[in-house]
């Protein structure tokens, strides 16, 4: 295959299908939207199948506990996914929405409209519902989008990708408005992300590796996300059950996700009480505990054992695995700056009954989504409302956080005028 002509066809035709998708009605978009769910439920068991392939590929390769979890497909998924495209295909359609209208002392009226990006590519690991998620996030906002999925989950993505084109064809949507890369040449990426003629935006979802080829390689804008090293700070004026509860599913509810919390931190007040009660939840699933000294010092005193020290670089990792660094600290300001000197800038939560506290912690901590009294895997699009999401973004510019309908448009400026002449 050549891969440079390959990809500029796919570059070529997803110009084309996004001059298509950004007149298309909104009626039109959701009947695509509502047919690709139908197709998905109807064509469960075959993508079961295909993604069982696939997943036997990855064993065979070696790969671990959390990229096989990423990669299987299971019930839950597949209902996720239906459900998230149902979810989009109901949102407001955000395409040629006027906002902010004002009259100038010349008689015009200057507002902005939401407009689509046009192309975007988006780069990302063995995760089928990113294919689903993205296809469907692209579509409702008017965009055409270039696919490139890990080439461990090539047979599940190449089926997703067929029922996609059968939705946008009953639709009469062009095909080509979502199109899936079919070589899992590294070539590919490098060509994608320099189409600048044909793309207008780079979305990658992927580990350090990828995302710092991409910085170096890139010539199309990216929106990113790095890593998720994400915390939760356990305040000495809390309610003992909500931090158990809270600090128990933000890490052990899945282990390989962006948004699982990786550092907990204590305040000195509270630790006696609440460390040993958490230690012995966690080391009860069997997560490993990275501790400071004065957690040590806290959890021998309650004899609990089975504990590592932790580094200077344990405040930097994300594990994606049932491993959990623990500090104590002697109050919010020392968590708040233990969090914004460490933390990836994803998603941190403090969990208190201190209502300025809480209001300190939303207000200074530097990150995407910040909490209160809520686990940090929540820190995801279909969560909060937005249908599905494209991925997180640690970076301030063009969007943060969550990225749903709103962060695949930009904005321009409208003018509306009644013969007005400049004087």
């Amino acid at each position: 295959m050549n891969i440079d002509q390959y990809m500029t066809d796919l570059g070529h035709r997803a110009r084309s299908a996004s001059r298509a998708m950004a007149r298309a009605s909104t009626a039109a978009k959701n009947a695509a939207l509502e047919a690709v769910a139908d197709a998905i439920v109807r064509e469960r068991d075959a993508l079961k199948e295909a993604n069982a392939r696939d997943l036997a590929r990855a064993r065979d390769k070696g790969h671990d506990a959390a990229f096989i979890d990423r990669l299987t497909l299971s019930d839950k998924a597949l209902s996720t996914m239906v459900e998230g495209l149902r979810q989009v295909a109901k949102l407001a359609d955000p395409i040629g929405e006027i906002s902010g209208l004002r009259y100038r002392p010349s008689g015009i009226q200057v507002g902005q409209m939401r407009v689509p990006l046009g192309v975007i590519g988006i780069i990302y690991e063995s995760r089928p519902n990113v294919t689903i998620d993205a296809a469907a996030l692209c579509l409702k906002s008017g965009n055409a989008t270039i696919l490139r999925g890990g080439s461990e989950a090539i047979e599940c993505n190449t089926a997703l990708a067929k029922l996609i084109g059968e939705g946008l064809a009953s639709a009469g949507l062009p095909q080509d408005a979502v199109q899936v890369v079919e070589t899992p040449d590294r070539a590919a990426v490098g060509k994608l992300v320099t189409m600048t003629e044909y793309v207008d935006v780079i979305v990658p979802r992927g580990g350090k590796g990828l995302i710092a080829r991409l910085m170096e390689e890139a010539r199309v804008p990216m929106i990113k996300h790095l890593d998720g090293i994400c915390h939760v700070y356990v305040d000495d004026r809390v309610d003992m059950s909500k931090a158990l509860a809270i600090c128990d599913n933000a890490k052990t509810h899945r282990y390989g996700t962006c948004n699982t919390m990786e550092t907990l931190l204590v305040a000195r007040g509270i630790a006696a009480e609440a460390l040993p009660a958490l230690a012995r939840a966690f080391q009860a699933k069997e997560v490993e505990l990275r501790v400071d000294a004065a957690a040590r010092a806290v959890l021998e005193a309650a004899q609990v054992s089975g504990l590592v020290d932790a580094t200077g670089e344990d405040w930097r990792t994300e594990y994606l695995a049932p491993v959990l660094a623990i500090k104590v600290v002697e109050n919010v300001d020392e968590a708040i700056g233990h969090i914004n000197e460490y933390s990836s800038h994803h998603t941190d939560a403090i969990v208190t009954e201190d209502h300025d506290r809480a209001m300190r912690f939303l207000r200074e901590v530097d990150s995407a989504s910040v909490m209160v009294n809520a686990s940090t895997r929540f820190a995801d699009g279909f969560e909060f409302g937005l249908g599905a999401e494209i991925g997180i973004s640690n970076d301030k510019l063009h969007a943060r956080g969550p990225v749903g309908l709103d962060g695949l448009t930009s904005l321009k400026y409208v003018v509306l005028g009644h013969g007005e002449v400049r004087q």
